[in-house]
């Protein structure tokens, strides 16, 4: 099953690409890479809720906001190469999450963001990580993702 297919099975629908809060673009391609940059969970605009994990944000919040993060990337991505099927490999997600100061599940907070590469890319979305806590973050968003990719 491509890609495409895939979010469809699931149920999902790819929002518009949120704007940049910033003086920076969404992603840039060199050669067969695409660098994403960091990915906030937003809605429509807005952040989902604020806060630190483990101290304002439940960890089941947190796995709901790495998965619209998640989702929000792949937005970009299909905005720039025009059809997920592209895609060869995820090949790097970084992970930044605002924790609480006992906080130490940022992995499994990050799982949330992983395994959704894995549902829509199969083997293709296995890829390297790193998850790493945080003081605070823009907006005070409880989790920010970076994300790279291997296209055709």
């Amino acid at each position: 099953m491509s890609p495409e297919e895939k979010l469809k099975e699931l149920g999902l629908e790819l929002p518009e690409v949120p704007k940049p809060l910033g003086s920076y673009v969404p992603f840039v391609r060199t050669g067969n890479l695409i660098f994403l940059s960091g990915m906030l969970p937003l809605r429509g605009g807005k952040l989902n809720r604020q806060g630190r994990v483990g101290e304002k944000v439940t960890i089941n919040e947190a796995l709901e906001d790495a998965r619209t993060a998640a989702i929000n990337a792949l937005a970009v991505l299909k905005s720039n190469i025009g059809s997920l099927n592209k895609v060869r490999r995820c090949i790097k997600i970084t992970g930044y999450i605002a924790s609480a100061p006992d906080f130490t599940e940022q992995p499994r907070v990050l799982n949330a963001a992983s395994d959704l590469m894995v549902e829509v890319f199969g083997e293709a979305g296995k890829h390297a990580r790193a998850a790493v806590g945080v003081n605070i973050l823009p907006l005070n968003s409880p989790l920010e993702i970076e994300f790279i990719f291997e296209i055709a």
